[in-house]
């Protein structure tokens, strides 16, 4: 079923000033203050065993909670992260931190290859008991992840032949044989995990597990019931249980029978991301389907304009259709991430620009906007309104969402291509150089841009040899109708070459061969459906793939008594003092004047409005300058 694969971002050279830059300060400050800050926590502490047992850094909480159990996850996804870095540089230094690592894992795990330093620090008799809660599998998936990046870039095998063991100890314990528990992991994650260890050794027993752990999902009597009472426990007694709906963990029923997307949102795009793999893997027409309805119900009705996901903190998650509030949205950057994978996976199973779309939407906008600036301050949750008390942190109690971004920034130029049979697909755009493998046919596409500031595009293609084969360019929603192209000084008929959001060029490509595309770049309003109350009346102002907002720092007058009349005019205005040079927006605009209004709480005569101009920023930048209010939809009038 998979008709396309992604490209290795191994293969890419980001050159556009971009990525190029975002790139370079993760590999340079993000991933070693990532790795001073896990020192800092007290999670490399967590690397050593001792008894009795240091006290906990992060107290438990009235329920008996504590984040550190899932510090295991936050060092596999700290040393996937390092890895992707490695592969565009090695750097003796963060390897030795790395085997560092790997040595004490190594020496932790057990005979039987269990592997969980909470467990074997502080309850090993209790391993196993909460699937639940406890993130045991969680954890094993973020460690084979980080074990697998490291074996791809570095050949040493230590680290995944650890992980490896841990898996087989996995596989003997779940599974629906005699003996076995039928168990799945309460924070869905390891399922990506194991099918990305099927495509490395290419040994199915992966793939079966991952198989397992998805059509187990939800199965009746209810696993986590069982173990529940099995410990000691009264299930109903349990947070999210929401009278015995497991909604929150998407277990509440088999995940071929759900059709609205409910929950916690990192673990929901995490196993539908392993669904749509499992899917391609399997030609699995069931699990596609699955994947496209609930796709269809999130992007029509749960989805901020910002790519952001879950306007609940209560659950990190979903609560009811366009239920979107602003200033409390949570859309935890890791919501983002997930996204983008699980886009990335059902756009290769069938080229559909909609899923580029939204892969674009979230990677720019809501996953960005989780990083700053200097790449060491973070958001853990991406508001949409701000009266200036948001800040970035330099850590979290749960610092998931650090090593997200930075996992993903350091694996960007994967997403950029696609391969599928004699197709190349070209996803996303901005200054690269690419060498791919076509059948075993090299074809190198140079590409000069400074997307997404312009939409101005120059691709050319060095074939290896002669042959036809198409060339499919992305064409975005919002540069449908006036795109244009010219192949060698030729003009392309865009619209009638144009099949699902990709304009396709199919020919006996020379070397040399040169495609002008021009992605108009207008400043455009964007409105949300009437259903979404807290929208009303408002006005969110975009310009290409960037979400905009307006920031305290730009504007003269407060932001929140901004007014926008419809008539007014969005013009383009280039900043090269800010941020190294971005395009901003501006607008002629009203602000309410409070100045006449004296100390009546109320009175029978509105306020005055005074003239004033909007300035507008790229909303994944916005935080990075002093405290100040923010907001992404305005007032229109």
């Amino acid at each position: 079923m998979r008709r396309y694969h992604p490209v290795d971002f191994t293969r890419v050279s980001l050159t556009g000033p971009f990525w190029s830059e975002r790139l370079e300060t993760v590999l340079t400050r993000t991933v070693p203050s990532q790795y001073r800050k896990l020192d800092e926590s007290g999670i490399l502490e967590s690397l050593d065993l001792k008894d009795p047992p240091p006290p906990l850094r992060i107290p438990r909480n009235a329920s008996g909670f504590t984040t550190q159990y899932f510090w295991d996850s936050d060092l596999g996804k700290w040393i996937e992260a390092a890895g992707y870095a490695l592969r565009h540089r090695r750097d003796p230094a963060v390897e030795a931190q790395v085997d560092a690592i790997v040595d004490k894992l190594e020496a932790a795990q057990m005979d039987d290859g269990y592997l969980n330093l909470w467990y074997q620090g502080h309850e090993i008799e209790n391993r196993w008991t909460n699937l639940r809660d406890r993130h045991e599998l969680y954890n094993a998936g973020h460690l084979l992840e980080g074990a697998i990046a490291y074996f791809q870039a570095t050949g040493r095998r230590k680290f995944l032949d650890v992980m490896e063991r841990y898996i087989e100890h996995i596989r003997t314990t779940f599974g629906p044989n005699e003996g076995q528990k039928r168990g799945y992991p309460g924070h869905q994650e390891i399922e990506l995990a194991l099918v990305k260890l099927y495509h490395l050794t290419g040994e199915r027993k992966h793939l079966d597990l991952a198989t397992y752990f998805i059509n187990e999902r939800g199965r009746q009597p209810h696993y986590f019931d069982q173990e529940a009472v099995a410990r000691g426990d009264d299930p109903t007694k349990y947070h999210f249980y929401n009278s015995g709906n497991y909604e929150y963990s998407q277990s509440h029923r088999p995940v071929r029978e759900q059709d609205k997307v409910v929950g916690h949102a990192v673990r929901a795009f995490y196993m539908y991301a392993a669904m749509a793999d499992l899917a391609a893997d399997l030609d699995d027409d069931s699990l596609r389907h699955a994947c496209e309805v609930l796709w269809k119900d999130v992007t029509t009705t749960r989805m901020y304009v910002t790519g952001g996901f879950g306007p609940s903190a209560s659950n990190e998650g979903f609560t009811t259709d366009y239920d979107l509030p602003n200033d409390t949205a949570y859309c935890e950057t890791c919501a983002s991430v997930a996204m983008v994978f699980w886009a990335q996976r059902m756009l290769n199973i069938e080229l559909d620009g909609q899923y580029a779309e939204i892969l674009e939407q979230a990677l720019y906008n809501g996953t960005l906007s989780g990083l700053s600036r200097d790449g060491e301050l973070y958001f853990y949750e991406n508001k949409l309104e701000s009266d200036g008390s948001h800040r970035r942190w330099p850590w979290h109690p749960c610092p998931c969402c650090t090593m997200n971004v930075s996992r993903l920034v350091a694996s960007v130029g994967g997403y950029f291509y696609s391969v599928g049979g004699d197709s190349i697909a070209v996803n996303l755009y901005g200054g690269n150089s690419a060498e791919l493998d076509m059948g075993g046919r090299k074809i190198r596409i140079d590409e000069q841009s400074t997307y997404p500031w312009s939409g101005s595009i120059r691709i050319t293609v060095h074939p290896d040899g002669h042959g036809p084969f198409a060339l499919k360019l992305r064409i975005p929603d919002w540069a449908a109708r006036d795109a244009v192209a010219v192949l060698n000084g030729n003009p392309v008929d865009v619209p009638g070459q144009t099949e699902s959001g990709y304009l396709v060029i199919h020919r006996d490509w020379l070397d040399g061969d040169t495609i002008q595309l021009e992605l108009p770049m207008k400043a455009r309003r964007i409105y949300a459906n009437p259903k979404v109350r807290m929208d009303r009346h408002r006005v969110a102002l975009a310009r290409g793939p960037l979400v905009y907002c307006a920031e305290q720092a730009d504007n003269p007058t407060p932001v929140p008594d901004l007014i926008l009349p419809r008539d007014a005019v969005v013009a383009d205005k280039p900043r090269d003092d800010l941020f190294d040079g971005i395009v901003t927006l501006t607008a002629p605009a009203q602000t309410i004047a409070a100045r006449d209004w004296g100390n009546d709480l109320y009175r029978t005569t509105p306020p005055e409005v005074s003239q004033t101009t909007l300035t507008a920023i790229p909303y994944f930048l916005w935080a990075n300058r002093e405290p100040g209010t923010m907001q992404v939809w305005i007032r229109e009038s």
